[in-house]
């Protein structure tokens, strides 16, 4: 009985120590004062703060990043846009997002078209192939894309895969074996093992990338399933993926790497692996690649994304297939709607769980009630992630805007400063919403029941660990 009170007593100090809001310290303390041994279980599973901890030296991030950065500092006539400097500044200083121009972009929305150009791109491959995907699952397509992988390995290319542990959990490991067996170095995200990282089964890698010769990258919301191609009445989920050339590549280049040496402890900085753009010359669009994670001092994609909604001047379009935001980002989005800004927000009719589902409902009323329009998408589920702003700005990756992708989960999206493609992630953002409906015309949710009402704000208050 001491040692039980001495834990729980331990447990409470470390959460005062953690030095976090008083609101999210004063309810981890009351979990552990009423529900003593319960809390204690939460804690140590989804409670620890790791933005003080450091999984990869500060040198050891320096030698990574400067082959990234040399080829930032090669460019020429390189002018970034007067209003977006500050944003650009923000994601460079923080993470060494740097801005890179003169990239082309394909842009897809459907399964189909998405691993037909991965399958192309992989079957092109002459000298590394690296991908790093929250799921890659062992069905029909999955064993495709591994065996596109394996046949290139069997020719002397370079293939490298991370995937997540939790997101695979169900895949199994002779999957894996198959591909290793062939020459493929393939390993899993901070492997879920008792006791060393359970600790950690809170924080996963989210981020969805593939580079090929170091030439051409792919970043977006599409993880290797079926279901991206076969889902509900044969329609797929709806999601947003994009394929790039020219120099932002080389920010997707470094972010895998970096997760490479998260897994692998192997630093590559060869010039081989950053070689000269595929020509784009003379396109002017500027992109940023930024990542985030729960080990970097700040939430970098969250402050992006409060950034982008408070500096608005005419319109910003949301898509995501979870919304359960956190402060600063519903505080955003509230202001920008209540200045008068065309505030609107994509979501699916239904999600693919219902507890999130029901969390997320207060939190959209609260956006409604400030004057955001937000739009259900019904002819399937929308896996979406993408924001677009005032025709000069737009965002793609694998964020969702709810706590786990702005908080625990390591993220990666591709930040655009160019008209041209800002205007075609509208045309996106614009025809689904031709498969969407208004809330405000949903009358069984907009005119809710007292008892639905309580249930969501109940579990509102797991928004966190959702």
């Amino acid at each position: 009985m001491l040692i039980y009170g001495l834990l729980v007593v331990a447990t409470m100090i470390a959460v005062l120590m953690d030095n976090r809001q008083p609101a999210k310290t004063m309810a981890w303390l009351l979990v552990l004062t009423f529900l003593p041994l319960l809390g204690v279980v939460l804690y140590f599973f989804f409670g620890q703060n790791t933005r003080k901890e450091r999984f990869i030296s500060q040198q050891s991030l320096d030698q990574l990043t400067k082959r990234s950065m040399l080829e930032f500092v090669e460019q020429k006539n390189l002018v970034l846009p007067e209003n977006h400097k500050t944003l650009i500044r923000l994601f460079a200083n923080q993470s060494w997002a740097l801005p890179f121009k003169d990239n082309e972009t394909d842009i897809f929305t459907n399964g189909y078209d998405f691993f037909l150009a991965l399958l192309q791109e992989i079957g092109s491959a002459q000298h590394h192939i690296h991908l790093d995907t929250y799921i890659m699952e062992d069905d029909a397509l999955g064993y495709l894309v591994a065996d596109a992988l394996i046949d290139k390995a069997q020719q002397g290319v370079e293939v490298r895969v991370i995937y997540d542990d939790v997101g695979c959990w169900s895949v199994k490991n002779a999957f894996w074996e198959r591909m290793r067996e062939a020459g493929i170095e393939v390993h899993g995200f901070m492997p879920v093992k008792f006791p060393v990282f359970t600790s950690k089964v809170n924080y996963r890698n989210h981020r969805k990338l593939c580079v090929v010769d170091g030439r051409v990258g792919f970043v977006g919301g599409m993880n290797i399933a079926m279901r991206y191609i076969k889902g509900r009445n044969n329609r797929g989920w709806r999601d947003t993926h994009l394929r790039i050339r020219g120099g932002a590549v080389y920010g997707i280049q470094r972010a895998f790497l970096v997760d490479w040496y998260f897994v692998d402890r192997t630093l590559i900085s060869s010039r081989k692996y950053y070689p000269v753009p595929v020509s784009t010359e003379g396109n002017n669009c500027l992109a940023q690649v930024v990542t985030s994670s729960p080990v970097t001092p700040w939430p970098d994609i969250m402050q992006g994304y409060v950034r982008i909604l408070l500096a608005a001047r005419k319109y910003v379009y949301m898509e995501t297939p979870y919304f359960l935001p956190t402060e600063p980002v519903l505080f955003a989005l509230r202001t920008a709607a209540l200045a008068g800004v065309d505030v609107r927000l994509m979501i699916p009719r239904h999600t693919d769980a219902r507890f999130v589902e029901w969390a997320s409902r207060s939190y959209v009323m609260e956006t409604v009630e400030a004057g955001v329009k937000v739009y259900l998408y019904e002819r399937c589920f929308n896996h979406s992630k993408l924001l677009v702003c005032d025709d000069s700005l737009c965002t793609c990756g694998s964020t969702n805007i709810d706590f786990r992708s702005f908080e625990n989960n390591f993220e990666a999206n591709v930040f655009f400063y160019d008209e041209a493609m800002a205007c075609r992630m509208k045309e996106v953002f614009l025809k689904d919403q031709e498969e969407s409906v208004l809330l405000d015309d949903v009358t069984n949710l907009s005119h809710r029941s007292f008892v639905q009402r309580l249930w969501e704000s109940l579990v509102r208050l797991l928004s966190p660990l959702l």
